[in-house]
């Protein structure tokens, strides 16, 4: 069990975009990366690929960061926390904020 997953929220810690806050898009567990929305956008120079229909050009988009370097931000209080996990009465494994007890899985 991950502690950051697809589609939380989260916000960049360090690096060029610190402060930046996005949805995880995609998460590498192999790498140890994700992908975050609007954060650390690179530029691809792509050729035209006339048979999958891709055009050329100078292409911006995100590329993979540390996971190290993004905290999880907590959809009950607001604030950029770090993750807890525990069990449920009802048996369910879930994660939960630091700060406010929150359970951040629905």
């Amino acid at each position: 069990m991950s502690t950051i997953r697809k589609n939380d929220t989260v916000l960049v810690v360090t690096g060029r975009d610190r402060g930046k806050r996005g949805r995880v898009l995609r998460v590498v567990p192999a790498k140890d990366r994700v992908i975050v929305e609007g954060v650390n956008f690179i530029k691809r120079h792509t050729r035209p690929n006339p048979q999958r229909n891709v055009k050329g050009g100078i292409v911006e988009r995100e590329a993979p960061l540390a996971a190290s370097n993004v905290q999880l931000v907590c959809p009950e209080c607001g604030a950029q926390t770090r993750i807890g996990r525990k069990q449920l009465d009802d048996g369910r494994r879930v994660r939960y904020c630091v700060k406010c007890k929150g359970v951040v899985d629905k």
